[in-house]
């Protein structure tokens, strides 16, 4: 049997989920325009780590994104970590502000903690209609995740 090892996490990258929102909503409040934010969504997104070819299957794909995205969970009701990735590049950088609040904490936290970064960085309104639904599936994935483990 072929054991699939796990590409290093960055996260948590900060202490606590409200911080790592925080320290979002700092980020975005430095540039000016929605094209910068577009930029630097896309570059987030380069940071997050390769997904191994065997974790690209469609057992692993995240379902009501338009664009491809795969996620994996790993742990367990004290520490959950999620790898993904997209085709997108704005969708990975999505991606990886998701993973940002939410990998690396235990299952509490996540289900405890709401998204609010999205409508305070202005996300929301700039998303397309299939983005969004995207990006809800993703975070209903992620805490749907922590509850079964709670």
């Amino acid at each position: 049997m072929n054991v699939i090892t796990a590409p290093a996490s960055p996260f948590p990258i900060e202490s606590s989920p409200a911080e790592a929102q925080a320290a979002i909503r700092e980020e975005f409040a430095f540039f000016g325009d929605w094209s910068e934010r577009y930029q630097y969504l896309i570059d987030l997104g380069r940071k997050l780590p390769h997904l191994p070819a065997e974790w690209k299957t469609e057992e692993h794909r995240l379902h009501g994104c338009q664009s491809m995205v795969w996620i994996v969970v790993e742990g367990d009701a004290d520490r959950l970590d999620f790898h993904a990735i997209s085709d997108s590049a704005i969708v990975s950088g999505l991606v990886y502000l998701a993973l940002r609040v939410y990998s690396g904490r235990s299952a509490a936290e996540i289900a405890n903690t709401d998204a609010d970064y999205i409508a305070d960085i202005g996300l929301a309104k700039h998303l397309s209609p299939t983005r969004s639904n995207g990006l809800a599936a993703l975070l209903a994935f992620i805490r749907d995740q922590a509850r079964r483990r709670l």
